[in-house]
């Protein structure tokens, strides 16, 4: 599936100011090199799980925004509750004036997050405003300041989610020192022979070496790895460290901000796994493209804090918790998580299947829960080297054919697929024959 450009388009309207070359200059004069972009492309315009460039070629979306668009591009409710909003007020700082919106979405995130206990939530900005605030609200309660983190993890870009996050290129280079009383612990990898039992065994040795149980307060766990590779916890990981926490008075933090609302089958990914974590953070798809994030945890917790020790001048905007709320009733109504699962198994098929015909010596792992879905590529299956050069390729090849996708993984070497989960059947086939296009073109160029 070629794309291709419309007979009218922003470049012939005003002489090629709009094109995407014209625009990638303009970039390139105004916006500092360190913000990278996966495409080379600038939108015009979108719907579902279909993009059009500013030069009208047509692309499907696999990428969603990395993962905010489970209810895929401007979901008629989700805009349509976001221009209502607009009509009444945009903005009044919620620690100035409130409004119900908040609230309301506070009651609903409240409900929906697993555990039976009473929770209070919080509403800010972005994922790592969301990370920062439950160390925050962490330390405040247990008194203790150290947070365990775990290897390959991803939690953001400030200063203490960086400290958290488990990978130096590109996120942590050249920008340290982080704070202190921040510690690593392994994570289960296949590809790296840690079991769970091992990693396990590690996180035990941390606390007797480094990491003083007393002085923890709180474990972090992505349930399953973003920008690390897609790779999900183990469910009898996630049940040990329940345990270890409750045996030393630790917190147990579930960063859902990639994970959640409905991406993997659940509401949450922990969900899967039978436990309740004591603070859950969440972003993303939370509302339908809209910038909101927030914090979920148990009442007690959450009320540790003194008035004024929580707050931000933007957080839990009215028309992103109005959007919010829009794109949680769809979820709901259209049945999205039962969708995610049932897409997640074809997903996991038809990669298989690829994998035998097209790439039997090169696809090592297809792998995922619900419909979070990764494969990984690599130069040989004996050796089993991590071929980043062949998953720039496919994505290279993939965006000339129509189809964007987004890479992951400690080596580069993974392809993730963050469709939207309102994506039609006819949609995620055209996706998936041009994702087997672009691999077989990926091949012959690099074996030619």
């Amino acid at each position: 599936m070629a794309h291709v450009a419309s007979s009218t388009t922003e470049t012939d309207r005003d002489g090629g100011g709009h094109s995407n070359a014209a625009l990638l200059a303009r970039r390139a004069a105004a916006v500092p090199r360190g913000l990278a972009s996966a495409t080379p492309v600038f939108a015009d315009r979108a719907e579902n799980a279909e993009l059009w460039d500013v030069e009208g070629n047509r692309y499907i979306d696999f990428v969603g925004g990395i993962a905010v668009l489970n209810t895929g591009h401007r979901h008629p409710n989700v805009v349509a509750a976001a221009k209502a909003q607009e009509d009444h007020y945009t903005h009044t700082s919620f620690q100035v004036v409130q409004y119900e919106p908040y609230v309301a979405l506070a009651e609903r995130l409240n409900a929906l997050a697993p555990g039976d206990q009473p929770k209070k939530t919080l509403l800010v900005t972005t994922g790592a405003e969301a990370v920062e605030n439950a160390v925050k609200i962490a330390r405040a309660a247990t008194g203790r300041p150290g947070i365990i983190a775990f290897g390959g993890a991803y939690h953001g870009r400030t200063l203490m989610t960086l400290g958290l996050t488990g990978k130096v290129s590109p996120y942590k280079k050249d920008v340290g020192p982080f704070p202190a009383a921040i510690y690593r612990a392994p994570f289960p990898s296949k590809r790296d022979g840690i079991s769970v039992a091992d990693a396990l065994t590690g996180l035990q040795n941390l606390l007797l070496t480094d990491a003083q149980p007393e002085h923890v307060a709180a474990i972090i766990i992505e349930p399953v790895l973003g920008e690390g590779g897609y790779l999900p916890v183990p469910f009898e990981m996630l049940q040990e460290l329940r345990q270890l926490c409750d045996a030393h008075g630790i917190l147990l933090i579930a960063d859902e901000i990639q994970t959640g609302f409905g991406r993997t089958g659940k509401w949450f990914a922990i969900e899967h796994s039978g436990v309740v974590p004591d603070l859950v953070t969440v972003a993303k798809s939370m509302a339908g493209g809209y910038p909101l994030a927030g914090v979920i945890g148990r009442a007690d917790i959450m009320d540790r804090l003194e008035p004024g020790g929580l707050g931000g001048t933007y957080g839990g905007n009215p028309v992103a918790c109005a959007a919010a709320l829009a794109a949680i009733d769809a979820i709901e109504s259209e049945g999205l998580l039962a969708r995610s699962t049932a897409l997640g198994a074809y997903l996991h098929e038809r990669f298989s299947d690829i994998a035998a015909r097209v790439a039997p010596d090169h696809i090592w792992d297809i792998r995922g829960l619900g419909a979070m879905v990764a494969v990984e590529f690599v130069t040989d299956m004996d050796s089993a080297e991590p071929d980043a050069s062949l998953t720039r390729a496919i994505c290279a090849h993939a965006l000339q054919r129509g189809l964007i996708l987004l890479t992951c993984g400690m080596y580069g070497n993974v392809i993730r697929v963050m469709v939207p989960l309102t994506a039609s059947d006819a949609i995620i086939d055209e996706g998936l024959a041009s994702f087997e296009a672009a691999l077989t073109d990926a091949i012959a160029e690099l074996s030619g």
